[in-house]
């Protein structure tokens, strides 16, 4: 694994990619630094922070779009299927390495804070808080577009689908004042999600038996509860969505509320798709 990840992150600074990604990165804080906390005089670093965290749907597609799909188009993922080394450790060294770039950007934004404190009283509890839950969410989102990175060959549609998903992540907050709260839609619409679980596991198990009895696990699921008692499923939706949510787990910490249960969130979700990574290499390799 410690080779996979020297390789990759002396790739990442031997490319443009790497520094394209911290250029950018630095480039969105500096200035909302500057709107923020000198311009508007603002003592809290939270919200240059907060602001940045919108242009993950720009900055991580260029870090994580080759990641997996370079390799899958020149056919040197063949080298990853025989490799001594298990799957796992080989995906874990490229996520090490992503996750080690952005650490890079993240050391340096942890010095505004201090030079903030030198012209006001600013509260480094709430601004490092919130640097740690910025980390967090980059990691998880790199996840993300590591596992969509592993599904293609084209570096553009690694890139493309990985920034509407985090588009979507971000708009999902509009998309739930939209929702619908009653239990007649909420159950066609899990049901629905059910249906699209399913699919997915097939994509990655090629496990037709396991696949189809999830769907019937979660539709007879479903369906019990809309007959035995329907009221579960009213607002359900607003509350399945809203778990989707990750940037309204963010923007908590720019009004110095702690909350840790945002960490452990992103903490699941980045081990969610860094396993599913796993799973999507792993069934290549037995195809």
């Amino acid at each position: 694994m410690r080779a996979i990840y020297k390789k990759e992150l002396k790739g990442y600074f031997t490319s443009f990619l790497g520094y394209l990604f911290l250029a950018f990165l630095l480039f969105f804080v500096g200035i909302y630094q500057y709107l923020y906390n000198f311009v508007h005089e603002y003592a809290n670093f939270a919200y240059a922070v907060n602001a940045v965290a919108t242009f993950f749907v720009l900055l991580v597609p260029i870090l994580t779009m080759r990641v997996l799909a370079e390799e899958r188009r020149q056919k040197t993922d063949q080298l990853i299927y025989t490799a001594p080394v298990s799957i796992t450790k080989i995906i874990l060294g490229k996520y090490l390495a992503l996750v080690s770039v952005f650490a890079v950007g993240i050391l340096v934004i942890c010095i505004y804070p201090l030079i903030l404190k030198n012209y006001g009283n600013t509260n480094l509890h709430i601004a490092y808080s919130t640097i740690l839950a910025f980390f967090l969410l980059g990691c998880t989102y790199l996840a993300i577009g590591m596992f969509i990175s592993a599904l293609t060959e084209s570096q553009v549609f690694a890139a493309v689908m990985t920034f509407l998903v985090i588009l979507l992540t971000w708009l999902i907050d509009l998309v739930i004042e939209m929702l619908p709260t009653d239990h007649q839609t909420a159950y066609f619409v899990l049901l629905g999600c059910a249906a699209l679980i399913a699919v997915l596991l097939y994509v990655l198990m090629k496990n037709v038996i396991f696949s189809v009895f999830t769907f019937l696990a979660g539709g007879a699921s479903l369906t019990v509860i809309l007959f035995a008692k329907p009221t579960l499923l009213d607002g359900s939706l607003e509350r399945v969505f809203g778990w989707l949510s990750l940037l309204e787990r963010f923007n908590i910490f720019r009004y110095g509320i702690f909350q840790g249960s945002a960490y452990f969130y992103y903490l699941t979700l980045t081990f969610l798709f860094v396993f599913l990574t796993v799973q999507a290499i792993k069934k290549r390799r037995w195809e």
